[in-house]
């Protein structure tokens, strides 16, 4: 999961792209990138890290231009090295640099075929680099050096026919502008939205709305599956539907929790529906657990906190925040090493005695993934006093790895994964485990936005949207991104630059 912002402005946008960038740092602690365009020329500086130690004063005076991207990621496909830091750019043709939030499910296919056909190398293992010279290759058809916006739609709906998988992407092409795009499917977000100003519009697309109400853009509207839009550096903005057959499916995980509360996506309010699961959990718990003895229900922090609230109300009981976060560390889902996960949950939280001491605690949390940071909290309110600790997830089991843009490669590293619930409940140390049911879950989400008819829910129910997922393809990505397999190849990477490094200096 990634996080991508676009603008073209009438005056500098440097700095309102990393104010986007800074919102949106729940979706990608790993890296952080931005490139501008100024006289002709991108200006770029991405590298490791959160967005304040990325850019720093020097870095900004050099981000000239009214028009660029910026990308902050967290590392699904390829690995966590500074070498795969977004944006990516490509001299030829016109020069484009592009930024991508999702994971192409051809991706080796489409390396080899841009190899032996479209004669253009792909210098990382990221399929970020590999969709931009795909754009690249089909802009290299036109027949002329002034690109029309028609052009860049049949180029981009040649995309939309050879790439396969989940995709929300922005790039600038020097001299004409921007173009954003989503997969055909409408897997991962994307939203655009405008200000006026005395020398005219500016434009600006990210991942959430929540980006733009940072950068003081009025948010217009969700960009459609399969939809482009373009942006002229002129300030004129086209769209147009570029793909043959598209649907409606948002990933329904971005609700549960990725996405931030303040965010609208696909129409649908991120708080809301998370409000509504909880609602719907509480119903639940109500009715499977009538003899449970429960004295006060504690929210893990902080995606969870107003589902917790909401299933407090439903079952007339205190709700307490029971953990105090250390904000100071990252979210630890989206680490990128299962190590690196374990020893941060303890830094994390640390948990208020007083709210547990005697108690029978019932935590709440968003989900249950790999389950190491469920049994570490449930340890805590342990040691804390509790005592009994029950635990409700408002997502269902995830059983299924993403292939779309989340970081669940490997089924082995699934909790939930070829296990029924009592072994869950004491692989993670909990008296009694309870989780929303997936007709629940879609119900709840989908509440605000009844065109949506089908949600992307493959990590619940193993059913991909793409239809083109089989074992034999879940065999080799697990092979490729288990979490030994990244931690070696970020190693390697690593050591590829240190040498580099060395004979620079």
């Amino acid at each position: 999961m990634c996080g991508i912002v676009g603008i073209v402005g009438q005056t500098p946008v440097g700095q309102s792209l990393y104010d986007g960038l800074t919102v949106l740092q729940h979706r990608g602690q790993d890296a952080a990138g931005i490139v501008t365009i100024h006289d002709g020329m991108f200006r770029l500086r991405k590298a490791n890290g959160l967005v304040k130690d990325v850019f720093h004063t020097r870095h900004m005076l050099r981000l000239e231009g009214n028009m660029g991207i910026g990308h902050i990621r967290y590392p699904t496909a390829g690995t966590s090295s500074s070498s795969e830091a977004q944006p990516f750019y490509a001299n030829s043709p016109f020069g484009i640099s592009l930024a991508h939030n999702g994971n192409l499910t051809n991706a080796e296919e489409l390396k080899t075929w841009l190899f032996e056909k479209a004669r253009r190398h792909v210098n990382t293992t990221s399929d970020s680099e590999i969709l931009l010279n795909i754009l690249g290759h089909e802009l290299q058809q036109v027949d002329s050096i002034d690109l029309k916006p028609d052009d860049i739609f049949t180029a981009i709906s040649n995309v939309h026919n050879r790439v396969r998988g989940g995709y929300a992407t922005v790039a600038v092409i020097i001299g004409h502008g921007m173009v954003a795009f989503r997969d055909p499917n409408g897997i991962r977000p994307l939203v655009f939205g405008k200000r006026e100003t005395e020398k005219g519009f500016e434009y600006m697309v990210a991942s959430e709305s929540v980006a733009l109400d940072a950068c003081d853009f009025e948010f217009v509207r969700d960009v459609a599956p399969g939809e482009a839009i373009f942006f002229s550096d002129k300030g004129t903005m086209h769209s147009q539907q570029c793909a043959q057959n598209p649907s409606f499916s948002p990933c329904i995980f971005e609700f549960v929790y990725f996405a931030r509360p303040d965010s609208t996506i696909d129409k649908i309010s991120v708080y809301a529906s998370r409000v509504e699961m909880g609602k719907k959990l509480g119903a639940k718990i109500a009715k499977d657990w009538e003899d449970i003895d429960i004295d006060v229900v504690i929210p893990i922090p902080e995606t969870s906190c107003d589902i917790a609230l909401e299933i407090a109300r439903q079952l007339d009981l205190p709700y307490r925040q029971g953990f105090v976060k250390n904000r100071y560390i990252g979210r630890t889902f989206i680490m990128p090493g299962q190590e690196q996960r374990k020893k941060s949950v303890r830094r994390k939280l640390n948990a208020i005695g007083a709210e547990f001491v005697g108690k029978n605690v019932l935590l709440v949390d968003d989900s249950v993934v790999r389950g190491t940071t469920s049994e570490q909290i449930i340890d805590m309110a342990r040691a804390a006093g509790a005592k009994k600790v029950y635990f409700a997830s408002a997502a269902p089991e995830v059983r299924f790895p993403n292939v779309y843009g989340i970081d669940m490669p490997s089924a082995n590293e699934l909790i939930a994964h070829g296990r029924e619930l009592d072994d869950i409940c004491q692989l993670i140390g909990a008296d009694k485990l309870i989780y929303q049911s997936i007709e629940d879950l879609v119900e709840a989400v989908g509440a605000g936005n009844s065109d949506i008819k089908l949600f992307e829910t493959s990590v619940f129910d193993g059913n991909y949207i793409t239809n083109d997922i089989n074992q034999s393809y879940l065999e080799k990505l697990d092979a490729m991104r288990n979490n030994e397999t990244k931690e070696k190849s970020d190693k390697d990477a690593d050591s590829i630059i240190d040498m580099h490094n060395e004979g620079a200096e």
